[in-house]
């Protein structure tokens, strides 16, 4: 298999409906393993996620958990996730989806580098850019 990078995102208990959102945005497969699968049944986080993959057609993985007993969960806001491309109705598709009941901070639109940009925060905290390349 070859190297590859993508997000890993922490949440404080709703990584299952996250992950189901983010299947609704991008299709796929999504495959979500529970603390009690794990070794930890009977326990107060024996139903959330210990690690979740979503794998999409396009070939965008996210990869996510909710944090596990004993670790400090850190929302914060120094890193975005970005979807660039020159499929404007493929990336506009994931925008209007991405920004429902969340807080836009740049509306999607033409920019002064002649591209279409916009960034939110999803419901669930995330920070998105979402760029349409103009040719």
């Amino acid at each position: 298999m070859a190297s590859r990078l993508n997000p890993y995102i922490s949440f404080a208990g709703d990584a299952r409906q996250a992950m189901e959102f983010y299947k609704s945005v991008f299709g796929g497969e999504l495959t979500l393993n529970t603390f009690g699968e794990s070794g930890m049944a009977g326990s107060p986080v024996e139903d959330q996620i210990m690690h979740g993959q979503l794998d999409s057609p396009s070939g965008y993985t996210i990869m996510a958990s909710d944090t596990p007993p004993g670790m400090e969960h850190r929302p914060g806001s120094n890193v975005s996730v970005s979807l660039s491309g020159d499929d404007g109705e493929e990336l506009r598709g994931y925008w209007e989806k991405l920004s429902a009941e969340g807080t836009v901070s740049v509306p999607f639109e033409k920019q002064m580098w002649g591209d279409e940009f916009g960034a939110c925060i999803d419901r669930f905290g995330i920070y998105w850019m979402v760029n349409v390349t103009q040719s």
